[in-house]
């Protein structure tokens, strides 16, 4: 079998940024999705589950309600490799596109003060595998040290 796009990118020499991962075509629509890259792979630790599922429960949240892109987003979810997300938005964009929009969600998230929507045994299948405090301190890190002033390296992933 051939690899899977996500397995050709050189994750040697990926540094935490906001890529353009693969776009499809479903109908005459085009879904872009996104690598919402927050750690270093490879060279510093991985997020753990309950900050990276509270940073899922309140970007989804934020951006289902967002009044542009909530009818646009289709996805958001945690990598596997727990360095980052993935974001699917109907449209076709490119990374400088929604870097305004991770501004708006990062900020929430550091932000972000009360109960974790979504967090309770009805609503979620691991509801107490969350934390707030470590999900605010990571999105506070990746505004200050990536989205805050994005370079140009930090869109298109490495050659």
């Amino acid at each position: 079998m051939e690899k899977i796009t996500s397995f050709t990118i050189d994750h040697i020499k990926l540094q935490p940024g906001v890529y353009v991962s693969r776009k499809d075509k479903a109908g005459d629509s085009v879904i872009t999705t996104f690598d919402i890259r927050m750690t270093s792979p490879n060279e510093e630790p991985v997020m753990n589950t309950a900050e990276l599922h509270t940073i899922e429960h309140l970007a989804a949240t934020f951006l289902r309600n967002h009044p542009v892109f909530g009818p646009k987003m289709i996805y958001w979810g945690p990598m596997g490799c727990r360095t980052g997300n993935y974001l699917l938005l109907n449209g076709d964009y490119e990374s400088r596109d929604i870097v305004p929009l991770m501004i708006e969600t990062f900020e929430f998230i550091r932000d972000f003060e009360g109960e974790v929507p979504g967090a309770s045994a009805r609503d979620c299948g691991n509801y107490l595998d969350m934390n707030l405090g470590m999900a605010k301190y990571l999105a506070k890190k990746y505004l200050e040290q990536v989205l805050y002033d994005i370079r140009p390296d930090r869109l298109v992933y490495p050659e």
